[in-house]
């Protein structure tokens, strides 16, 4: 009797971070390392995923090499931080694209709970990273918006390139959203180079507004109902102001889809001559992303928390549609999963396994072991998975 040998499978991995305790490409290596445990022999693909939020560098950097620059910058109550700028040689561009990350400058995750202060928190740091970016000599500056602290509507990362918001008396404002609400006049001219700007986000969000940036974000930043209804009205101001003083400024800044991302850095990148472009589209792009799922026999993607909104718009509904549309299974990891298995299973995923549970539920201490040793835990569920779905 002849003996039959399967084919390898090929396994692709594109999760997004676990956030406070994994980078998505951390997250990758782990599910890679479990699933080569139990099959060696199957083909493995990385395409570590961001949607422009924290690891946005990270991820592209994996995936396009290019030189990662240090930056010593601010995080976002001034104090000192370090940031990066990728530099990536980018033809298509007529020279280099650099790309840079606003949660590594004004990021929440920066700030203890008792910090988060909308009011003061500000966006220079950013500022500082995209100069940087400039001075590099690229003709593209890529900025990945999102996990902001700030409710400034960038004008701190104004200040930084250069041009300062002024009061009626011609004194510069002090940092933070709250100072916005006596903003009179922008003094300077952005140092910006004729460079190209794109936002990246998957927030559309207009500036002001029932859902502009205060409104939606503000609470979880720290603001209070009352600070919402200041940070508002301060935003409403800075946004004509910006209009009437910036040349390069489009009509009807407030209420342009994705002007209210980060806080309000959407608007400053959008007044500067910029555009928004979906994080996550360019990030799938990068990667090439669809050419990697056309060629799986199995996804496995993930995030910290699938819930609810993970199948709404978010990386890992992305992926499972994805997978979904081309005939393949989708398995999503996760810390903690609260998502019904019909609603995922109409999404695309077709299983589903947590941290949490792995670790023998929130009664056992699941919730802490999934915080503590996730990469253990990733590793241990993949190799469980191998011996279910490998040939």
């Amino acid at each position: 009797m002849w003996a039959v040998t399967l084919p390898s499978m090929r396994i692709l991995i594109c999760p997004d971070k676990f956030a406070g305790t994994l980078s998505a490409p951390e997250v990758a290596e782990a599910v890679a390392a479990g699933w080569r445990d139990t099959a060696p022999e199957d083909e493995i693909v990385s395409r570590p995923l961001s949607d422009g939020g924290p690891g946005f560098v990270a991820v592209l950097a994996e995936a396009l090499g290019g030189h990662r620059l240090p930056v010593a910058t601010t995080d976002p109550l001034g104090r000192p931080v370090t940031g990066e700028v990728l530099v990536v040689d980018d033809p298509a561009a007529g020279g280099r694209t650099a790309y840079v990350e606003s949660a590594q400058a004004c990021g929440l995750h920066l700030l203890s709970d008792a910090e988060r202060d909308p009011k003061a928190t500000t966006s220079y740091g950013l500022g500082v990273l995209v100069a940087t970016a400039v001075e590099t000599g690229a003709r593209r500056v890529v900025i990945g918006l999102g996990g902001s602290a700030t409710n400034d509507g960038g004008a701190g990362m104004l200040t930084a390139l250069g041009t300062t918001p002024l009061d009626e008396t011609g004194y510069a404002l002090p940092y933070g959203g709250a100072a916005l609400v006596a903003v009179a006049a922008l003094d300077g001219v952005p140092r910006v180079r004729g460079v190209e700007l794109v936002a990246a986000t998957d927030v559309d969000n207009p500036l002001t507004g029932l859902y502009g940036a205060a409104s939606v974000y503000g609470p979880q930043k720290g603001a209070s109902r009352a600070d919402v209804l200041l940070l508002d009205s301060a935003l409403e101001r800075f946004g004509a102001v910006l209009e009437r003083d910036l040349s390069s400024c489009p009509p009807g800044l407030a209420a342009l889809p994705g002007a209210g991302a980060a806080g309000g850095l959407g608007a400053a990148i959008l007044a500067l001559g910029g555009r928004c472009e979906s994080g996550i589209g360019l990030v799938s792009h990068l990667i090439g992303l669809d050419a990697a799922v056309d060629r799986a026999d199995l996804v496995i993607t993930g995030e910290g928390s699938f819930d609810h909104q993970s199948l709404r718009g978010k990386l890992v509904a992305g992926v499972a549609g994805a997978a979904r549309d081309r005939g393949l299974p989708c398995v999503v990891l996760a810390g903690r999963c609260s998502t019904g298995r019909r609603e995922a299973a109409s999404a695309g995923v077709t299983e589903s396994y947590s941290l949490v549970d792995h670790f023998g539920g929130e009664e056992r201490g699941g919730v802490e072991q999934a915080l503590t040793r996730p990469a253990e835990g990733l590793r241990a569920i993949a190799a469980r998975l191998a011996g279910q779905w490998s040939r």
